[in-house]
């Protein structure tokens, strides 16, 4: 592990693949002992432990952007197993219900309209809300399942890819919030049956999609190296979408020490201030001028 000073100018996001049977924690941890335990590693988007797939992983100055990711769409790819209800709504929980029902393809494709759009959806007793300030998923292991509220949350899509006797499978375009497992529960419900979550793969978080993943262990074999570097994509990645304000080298010292700078022509509203190809800030215009939100150290 390294220990001391944190790799010089590592600042960007690594496109991490998860594999199964870890947690996210444990994943950033892994690449967090390759770069320094000092240094600055932050995540977007917890995965399962079970789940596969794109854990978009920042590093030092990245984290200032991390909310912009969990804000992001994303893109999920499940099975689902007909006839058992379970308590964590995944293969890792207990049977709590079973049914004979294994309802046909039609069936299920039939459902599938009503879960589009924005829906209510009460999160998996296994969770990590918070309720009464403990996890929800502590007090269901306790044997003691919290009454979750609905929430609303928003599916773009939601596409049935495959079917068989025993269950089908989706992909699933989703926004920040959705529970996949409670997805899978709901859609059983509705075509008759019960079910849960046999296997689950993220594929796009935001810009950044299976194609950008690198294998956790293969990102661990490159080691505190240059190859490592050669791996980040650049921490405006995921601010392709804000207009960009260009600055002079003397504009862009003012904004990086808090001061406002002219910004002719800009419509307000948040941009991203650059100077050359390096992002200076996160910055508000208004009445003409830019105010930095967020500055960048690079």
């Amino acid at each position: 592990m390294n220990d001391g000073v944190p790799m010089r100018g590592t600042h960007g996001w690594l496109v991490v693949e998860k594999p199964g049977g870890i947690t996210s924690a444990a994943a950033v941890a892994r690449i967090k002992s390759l770069i320094g335990r000092r240094a600055k590693v932050g995540h977007a988007g917890t995965l399962d432990p079970m789940a596969t797939g794109v854990l978009p992983v920042a590093i030092g100055e990245a984290t200032k952007t991390v909310s912009f990711m969990m804000d992001a769409p994303k893109c999920y790819r499940f099975g689902v197993r007909w006839g058992e209800q379970r308590d964590t709504d995944d293969a890792e929980g207990a049977v709590i219900e079973t049914s004979e029902c294994r309802p046909a393809e039609s069936a299920v494709a039939d459902v599938l309209p009503s879960f589009v759009g924005r829906i209510e959806q009460v999160p998996p007793a296994y969770s990590a809300l918070k309720v009464g300030g403990e996890r929800a998923y502590a007090l269901a292991r306790q044997g003691r399942p919290p009454e979750l509220a609905p929430r609303a949350v928003h599916i773009r899509s939601l596409t049935l890819t495959a079917a068989d006797a025993d269950g089908a499978e989706f992909e699933v375009q989703c926004g920040k919030g959705t529970y996949v497992r409670a997805l899978a529960r709901d859609i059983a419900r509705a075509a008759g049956t019960v079910g849960y979550v046999s296997w689950l793969h993220r594929a796009a978080v935001g810009p950044f999609t299976d194609k950008d993943a690198i294998p956790l262990d293969k990102l661990v074999g490159l080691g505190h190296s240059l190859a490592l570097a050669e791996s980040l994509l650049p921490v405006d990645a995921v601010l392709a979408d804000i207009p960009a304000l260009l600055l002079t080298a003397r504009e862009a010292d003012r904004l990086r020490h808090g001061q406002p700078v002219p910004a002719p022509g800009a419509a307000p509203g948040r941009v991203r201030a650059v100077a050359g190809s390096r992002l200076v800030a996160l910055a508000e215009v208004g009445a003409g001028r830019a105010r930095p939100l967020r500055v960048f150290n690079m």
